[in-house]
């Protein structure tokens, strides 16, 4: 059976889908006849590869590399061989690839296309990175397109690899991560075909020898720029839509989208230049526009001021944003602050503060008695500063564990500067980071330790995946991207390195604690020991587990030693409980358990968990249902918040195919959502729109609905704002309290019933009821929450039946769909007893 990537290589072309962004973008790599990929895992980019383009490695030839400068090394090597490559990472990793991406940019020779796609994240919601790379590209002569919507990050790839191959460069593309991750309408482009180019057998002109590299500059400065200069002025990707000519709006990337929906919900008459690339930037055409508007013109872009000081450069004033804005990425409602223009909204902010609720690792994370034992340290006073590093044991920061955070493989690099400089910390300070840090870059650092005899103590905590972006192989994985056995070995490469390795269990609480005073105590005697943390693999890739906790009430002593984890709470009487979060360590030896001073804490196995829906008598099949689409709203929007794990992601792809089953496929539908660290129990949001939408953020006093899965969530900033006049707030009766927040810190249901007052709310407790469905998870609490939707305009407006169908199309595995089939019926009958009781 084909998967869901091979249907979209082979379907034809003008068939509609709604994709995410960076599927729409596989999907075009392989319809362009892209020949290659290679790339390393970074929100918002990883999908291209994880869940793109890995799915169809009989067409395109792909993989994982350790880290971004091996993979731009590697796509190097594929055009060198004739063959066209895309390159994936986010915008940090451009930087750990700048040599490469540097020293390549002036090639002039022909060679099958490289095209880089490099994902933006300016807020940031999942990077460390702020900064504009755009001034990068213009001074490496290499050309920027900025995909503006779905549609255009599907052709991309088809758009890229002619300029790469016409003009002999390099091509960034340049997605926002905002349009990565929603999902909009798609037309799945024609299929193409491409021969490699056929190579000459000297490789000569392809080195960097000083007198070849400015042979090389002299020719891009004559040919190349001249030529795609040209290209960006005639280009028909760039769109000027005239108004009245009043006021003027020049915009590129992701931000067009937000300034159509401003424009559109408010109807306002603008004029507007959509620029499709940004380097080199169309000029005369810029000067053209500001010349025929008779009044403000104002600039909206993502990043620094990029297109604005080009414009200002021009001689032409234009509205932006002042110097040193810390403004990096438009919203629709600043969009429209700036242009002075509001939108009616049902009420005002909220009364009260929600909670802080900052990412943590997941509930059984091996990371977790490593973090203990070393924020024990720390409150002793045995070890000063423990130096981090990027990915999921960035995160270690929130339970005091974790200090200082600078680049991928850094974090042995500023301990060994340290105590270079303070020889008598050695023995007081660590440096963690992760297996697949570790081998991205970080085995640099072990290597320069080993070679400067720098003692001092190393940890690498090995989960086995790259568990911050989504649980992709690494080399200390089972297998490889293409399902071949691992022969890469950790521990003896280290060993070989030289150093002194010491392995423990990630969920041996004592062992972990021997090996780190051991290893602090050598260091004081000049020793320099790596630990590696593992046989706990990412608890998101380990096979569920069976086993929980209990302990006998009459035995707990409630001395809360335990509760170290969100899948442990405190029950009414105070006692130690498991909850829907726990994930039963993986089969391993609990950590809550190793934490009881009294030992009363047991393991107990429950049966299978599954949901009770799993054995129902309700058939897969959903009935084919006639409506009369002239009851279709012109325009539905709602946005939904939670915590990370709350499934709002899969809420709103059910929301997606709910619409294009409803036949807005033929407007346009868009869907939205937070991504990376606030997957981790941080705030998440997503968003939904359907009809007359153009942007995955909506502008305040447009939704019709919104949705909290968790009670404080409602409270969040912007949130309650975005309702409009007569809408609806179904809030959920959920409290997830954040580890170590006590809870008379949490808001009172006095205090959020006040913020509510004057809104339209129904409180429902859907997790109740999924629990009452046997689901000890309480996963399927959000197909709960749309059964009830289904029952309040605007959405009752449509047959039940539709979102059954939508909900097959999102997850056809019979077991999965009968139970969400039993949750949406269970969420529609317990709003029509709520209805019933005069609600």
């Amino acid at each position: 059976m084909s998967n869901a990537m091979e249907k979209l290589c082979d379907a034809p072309s003008g068939q509609v889908e709604i994709l995410q962004g960076n599927i729409a973008f596989a999907a075009g790599c392989v319809r362009a006849g892209i020949h290659c990929a290679d790339g390393y895992p970074g929100t918002p980019s990883s999908e291209v590869i994880d869940r793109g383009l890995s799915q169809v490695q009989d067409r395109i030839r792909v993989g994982w590399s350790v880290n971004e400068a091996v993979a731009a090394g590697v796509g190097h090597g594929h055009s060198l061989a004739g063959r066209d490559c895309v390159v994936t990472m986010k915008i940090p990793g451009l930087y750990q690839a700048g040599d490469i991406f540097t020293s390549g940019a002036l090639f002039v020779r022909e060679r099958g296309a490289l095209i880089y796609y490099i994902a933006s994240d300016f807020t940031p919601s999942s990077t460390q990175h702020t900064l504009d790379p755009r001034y990068l590209f213009k001074s490496c002569f290499t050309p920027v397109f900025e995909p503006r919507s779905h549609q255009e990050l599907h052709e991309a790839a088809a758009i890229a690899v002619e300029i790469s191959r016409a003009y002999k460069t390099q091509v960034v593309i340049l997605p926002n991560g905002n349009l990565c991750h929603s999902e909009g309408l798609v037309r799945l482009m024609e299929p193409q075909h491409r021969d490699p180019v056929d190579m000459p057998a000297d490789l000569h002109p392809f080195n960097v020898l000083p007198a070849v590299a400015r042979k090389n500059y002299d020719v891009v400065m004559a040919e190349r720029m001249p030529a795609l200069e040209a290209m960006v002025e005639n280009s028909p990707l760039n769109r000027w839509d005239k108004g009245s000519g009043k006021r003027g709006i020049i915009t590129c990337g992701i931000s067009d989208l937000y300034v159509r929906e401003v424009v559109q919900s408010l109807g306002l008459d603008v004029d507007i230049l959509s620029l499709a690339f940004t380097n080199p930037l169309p000029l005369g055409l810029i000067r053209r526009f500001c010349e025929s508007i008779q009044g403000p013109i104002t600039v909206i872009e993502d990043g620094y001021r990029w297109l604005q000081e080009a414009v200002e450069g021009l001689g032409f004033r234009v509205e932006g944003k002042p110097p040193y804005s810390p403004l990096t990425e438009w919203t629709p409602a600043l969009i429209a602050q700036k242009l002075g223009e509001a939108a009616p909204q049902a009420g005002g902010a909220p009364l009260a503060a929600p909670v802080m609720r900052p990412p943590v690792i997941c509930a059984g994370c091996p990371y977790r008695l490593f973090a203990l034992e070393v924020s024990l340290l720390k409150k002793k006073g045995l070890v000063d500063a423990v130096f981090g590093d990027i990915g999921c044991n960035t995160l270690l920061y929130f339970m005091n564990a974790l200090d200082t955070g600078l680049a991928m493989g850094a974090s042995e690099a500023q301990r060994l500067g340290y105590v270079t400089s303070m020889p008598e910390k050695a023995g007081r300070v660590i440096s963690v980071l992760g297996d697949g840090t570790e081998c991205h870059t970080g085995m640099d650092s072990t290597r320069n330790t080993v070679y400067r005899n720098i003692p001092g103590v190393k940890v690498i905590l090995d989960n086995e995946y790259a568990g911050m972006t989504g649980g992709q192989p690494s080399p200390t994985s089972p297998t490889n991207l293409a399902g071949q056995p691992m022969r890469f070995d950790l521990v003896a490469s280290l060993q070989g390195h030289g150093a002194k390795v010491v392995v423990a269990g990630a969920y041996e609480k004592n062992t972990l604690r021997k090996a780190l005073r051991t290893a602090l105590s050598e260091a004081e005697q000049g020793v320099f020991t790596t630990i590696v943390v593992r046989d706990g693999a990412c608890i998101q890739k380990s096979p569920s587990s069976t086993q929980r906790v209990e302990v006998d009430p009459a035995v707990c002593k409630q001395c809360n030693a335990c509760l170290i984890c969100p899948g442990l709470e405190l029950n009414a009487d105070g006692i130690p409980t498991a909850n829907n979060l726990c994930t039963g360590c993986g089969g391993h030896t609990p950590a809550c358990v190793q934490m009881c001073p009294t030992h009363v804490l047991h393991v107990v196995t429950r049966e299978t968990a599954e949901r009770a829906a799993v054995q129902p008598s309700l058939a897969p099949e959903v009935p084919a249902v006639s409506f009369d689409r002239a009851l279709l709203p012109e325009r539905i929007a709602l946005a939904i918040r939670g915590v990370g794990g709350q499934g709002n992601l899969f809420f709103g792809t059910v929301l997606a195919q709910w619409a294009f089953l409803a036949g807005y496929g033929e407007k346009n539908i868009i869907k939205g959502e937070t991504h990376g660290m606030a997957q981790m129990g941080g705030p998440v949001i997503s968003t939904f729109g359907c009809g007359q939408v153009a942007s995955p953020v909506l502008l305040p006093g447009t939704a019709d609905c919104l949705i909290t899965m968790e009670k404080s969530e409602v409270l969040r900033p912007g949130f309650l704002e975005m309702l409009k006049p007569g809408g609806t707030v179904l809030l959920a009766s959920t409290q997830i309290i954040p580890l170590g927040l006590k809870e008379d810190q949490y808001p009172s249901d006095e205090a959020i019933q006040a913020s509510l007052k004057g809104f339209h709310v129904w409180e429902v407790d859907v997790l109740g009821q999924a629990l009452a469905l046997g689901d000890p998870t309480g996963r399927i609490a959000n197909v709960v929450m749309m059964g009830i939707l289904s029952t309040l305009p605007p959405f009752d407006q449509l047959p039940p039946e539709l979102w059954l169908q939508a909900l097959r199309k999102v997850n056809a595995r019979a077991v999965v769909f009968a139970g969400n089939q039993a949750a949406f019926q269970a969420g529609r009958e317990y709003a029509a007893r709520l209805q019933a009781q005069g609600r």
